[in-house]
């Protein structure tokens, strides 16, 4: 019998999902139209390539065997998510295109309410204990602090003293947190006691940190070079920064500087982060990390329908297409 494919679980569900969020905007009521509008315009224009939606079904699912009561938390996701891409797209600077039939005032606000006060509506209309429903609030707040956090280390990062670790601690906020928020909400919501929430919660950082990764690979691949054009010290980048000899280390944070403005610095420093010695460093990262998660899972273990698909997700988060 061939295993539950996480895409296979988002065909499933994207219906319900998108059922879920139109919903929240209707519950908004007929003085909201033009909120309504506005954030149904920046979900049609945010479009998420991997529908990584279905992470918190499979928790709820590995806990319960069934992942249809954490639809919701799949629509939290969702508009977070939105939200937080479109900010981090203003941030960079580059290119941003403003959805159609907004202002770039209005996509701003669309943005604010999709990543705060439409989650926190649709968690606070759950029909659920008062403890739960706190406990869930209080996912979201948290998510945004350490996500700030993070997105404001990745926006200062320092070229000429960047290490593999500062820039796993700017990820852990940045991309980490939102997973660790919605693996957490599901092992919340299945019932799962404290001990199993923090393991998810554990696993959540893990997989937000190996997407990131692999979200900095895609970058390179898809010849965007959005990384390179907005001077982001990545992963990849404090790699080659380790594997270069001291002398040579200027040169490197000057290309890294450089690369907002011109081409031949994209040039030269791609091919330099494309080299054996700094992809054989990246792999063994995105290894330790790869098994990290692994152990995590198989730790919590759980339906045996559903596991297989969460480490399906780690696996191609942790792949080396960079080659």
């Amino acid at each position: 019998m061939t295993p539950l494919s996480y895409v296979d679980l988002h065909r499933q569900f994207s219906s319900d999902i998108d059922a879920e969020i139109a919903a929240a905007l209707d519950d908004l009521g007929p003085s909201s139209g033009a909120v309504r509008r506005s954030v149904s315009r920046l979900l049609g224009h945010q479009q998420m390539k991997y529908p990584l939606s279905v992470v918190p079904l499979l928790v709820h699912a590995a806990e319960t065997g069934t992942p249809l009561p954490a639809v919701p938390l799949s629509a939290v996701h969702v508009l977070w998510w939105t939200s937080a891409c479109y900010l981090d797209d203003l941030a960079d600077g580059h290119g941003t295109r403003t959805p159609d039939g907004l202002g770039t005032d209005e996509a701003l606000l669309a943005s604010v309410l999709s990543g705060q006060a439409l989650p926190i509506r649709v968690v606070q209309t759950q029909p659920v204990p008062d403890s739960v429903r706190n406990a869930l609030t209080g996912e979201i707040v948290n998510c945004w602090i350490h996500a700030v956090e993070g997105q404001l280390r990745d926006l200062r990062g320092d070229v000429e003293n960047a290490s593999r670790d500062a820039v796993v601690a700017a990820y852990r906020g940045k991309s980490g947190a939102p997973f660790r928020m919605i693996t957490a909400m599901a092992a919340i919501l299945s019932g799962a006691g404290t001990e199993r929430t923090e393991l998810w919660r554990e696993f959540g950082v893990v997989f937000g940190i190996l997407w990131q990764l692999f979200n900095d690979q895609e970058d390179i691949l898809s010849g965007r070079d959005e990384d390179l054009r907005n001077g982001t010290v990545t992963h990849l980048l404090a790699c080659a920064l380790e594997e270069t000899p001291t002398a040579a280390r200027a040169r490197v944070a000057q290309l890294g500087v450089a690369t907002r403005s011109t081409e031949q610095a994209r040039t030269e420093l791609r091919a330099l982060l494309l080299a054996p010695a700094v992809l054989r460093r990246y792999e063994r990262d995105l290894a330790a990390f790869r098994d990290e998660a692994y152990r995590l899972l198989d730790e919590l273990g759980g339906d045996e329908t559903y596991v297989p698909a969460l480490r399906q997700l780690v696996g191609q988060a942790s792949g080396l297409y960079l080659r």
